[in-house]
Parts: structure tokens; sequence; C-alpha cells
């Protein structure tokens, strides 16, 4: 039996190496890529490392535009929307946890809300925006996602967690609702709101399609739409400058990532107590 446990653990682990290989493999493709010159990205076979690396293509990708200006204008965006879901996430969250569910719901049967979901309108967004003048600001972009159902839904789940006796014991103490919100309940879903933020910034900071339709120049445009005006600058000819500016949007996702994993798991083993 030991011997087949082994197995089994050996075969587990190899096939965890093997996905960790796939995931990771691109990223270090990227790197090796945007420290080569031209004629190392066009050399067969190719090199994995370039010899010696060119680190000027991340000045000439950084100089290729105003990106310092994008990278500003990526994090507002993001965190502006972060803010956003996390605030009204946790007042839906709370209201679907505490208020509205169960036995012991503080509103009467008839004030209930129904189980319905609304469907989004994104596409009517571009045409309303631009009546009331909003195109190429930050509102354009924050407001069309300022609401997750998917965080509602996962901030709802995390509350429901937390025994009814504390918000009774600090509704005694005289909290009020956003008391409980945000100094009792928020603190104990902590991971899950981590885990949630990391897979909020990471959507967002990547998004390219809805800024690009809601700006029109470089005031409020982000990272991704930077880095793609630079592959038609350089009509696909230039991949070591594109993969040099890619990094810029890549590397701070990285970033977060490796800041952020530990909150993760525990966000993970947080809703598996259930």
């Amino acid at each position: 039996m030991s011997d087949r446990r082994a197995g089994i653990r050996a075969l587990t682990l190899a096939a965890l190496a093997v996905v960790a290989i796939a995931e990771v493999f691109p990223y270090v493709w990227m790197i090796s890529t945007s420290l080569k010159d031209m004629a190392g990205v066009t050399r067969f076979p190719p090199a994995l490392w370039p010899a010696p690396p060119h680190w000027e293509n991340y000045a000439k990708a950084w100089a290729s535009g105003p990106f310092l200006r994008y990278a500003v204008n990526n994090a507002i965006q993001t965190a502006g929307i972060l803010i956003c879901q996390l605030f009204f996430g946790c007042l839906a969250g709370f209201a679907f946890s505490k208020l509205l569910a169960g036995p012991r719901c503080l509103l009467p049967r008839r004030d209930r809300l129904p189980h319905r979901a609304a469907p989004g309108a994104l596409r009517a967004l571009y045409m309303l925006f631009s009546k009331v003048g909003l195109l190429n600001t930050y509102a354009s972009l924050i407001l069309p996602y300022a609401v997750s159902a998917l965080g509602t839904f996962l901030i709802r789940d995390a509350f429901l967690q937390v025994s009814n006796d504390i918000v009774d014991a600090a509704r005694v103490d005289g909290a009020g609702t956003f008391t409980m919100i945000f100094r009792v309940l928020a603190p104990i879903a902590r991971p899950t709101l981590v885990a949630f933020s990391l897979f909020s910034v990471v959507y967002h900071w990547n998004d390219f399609f809805w800024p690009l339709v809601m700006t029109t120049n470089d005031a409020v445009r982000t990272l991704p739409i930077g880095v793609a005006m630079l592959r038609e600058e350089g009509t696909g000819d230039r991949w070591h400058i594109i993969m040099a500016g890619s990094m810029f949007v890549v590397a701070p996702v990285l970033v977060v990532f490796a800041i952020a994993q530990r909150h993760i798991i525990r966000a993970f083993t947080f809703t598996s107590l259930k």
C-alpha cells in the first residue's frame, strides 16, 4: 500500500510539474524575447536566453508613447473599480446574508428581494456616455464595472459563515450598519476580500476592449492599449519592443500574485469550512 501511495504521489507531483512548466513558460519566453535584438527574434533555432541581453528594449518601448500616463490611468481605473466593487459588494453581501436570508431575516417576507439577475447592457453604455459627455473620462472606465455579481456572491458567502451572534453583539453595543459591515464582518472575511480583489485587479488591469471603445486620445488610455499601439507602429516587425512593452502590463500582475498568494490559500480554506 505504501508503494502504491508513493507512486500516486510521484505521478501527482509530475503532473503538477508539467502544469507549472506549461503555465510559466510563456512568461519566460516573453521575458527572453523582450531582451533580444531583431536578429535574435528571427533566429532559428531560437535561443531561450539572449547573449547579451538588450535591456535598452525597455527604454525604447517606454519612449514609444506616454507609458507613464498609461500606467497612471491603468492604476486609477483598476483601483476605482476595485473600491466600488468592494464597497457595494459588502453592502449587498450583508443584505443578502444577514437581512434577507434564513429564519432570522430582519425584514418581513413581503419585502424580501426576488432572486433575479439584471442583464448587462454594456453595448448601450457607449451611446449613453457619449450623450452625457463622459467619453474619455475615468467615469466611463469605472462606472460600468462598479458592481460585481461575482464579488457580491463571494462576499455574501463569506458573511454567511459569520455567526449571527456576532452581529447581534455588535448591534447591542450600538454599532450601526456600516460599522457592522466594515469593522466587524469585513475584517473576518478578509481572505475572501483579498482573493476577490486579486481577481478584480488582474481582470481590469488587463482589460483592453472597454478602454479601447471609451477612449479616443491619450488622456485616459491604459497600458494594454499602449502596447497594442506599439504593434501598429512597428507593423508587426518589432516583436522584441512589443514584448518589452507587454512586460509593463504583466509585471505588476505577477507581483500582486506573489504578494497575495497566501491570502488566496486562506480564502479557499475559509470557504471550505462551511
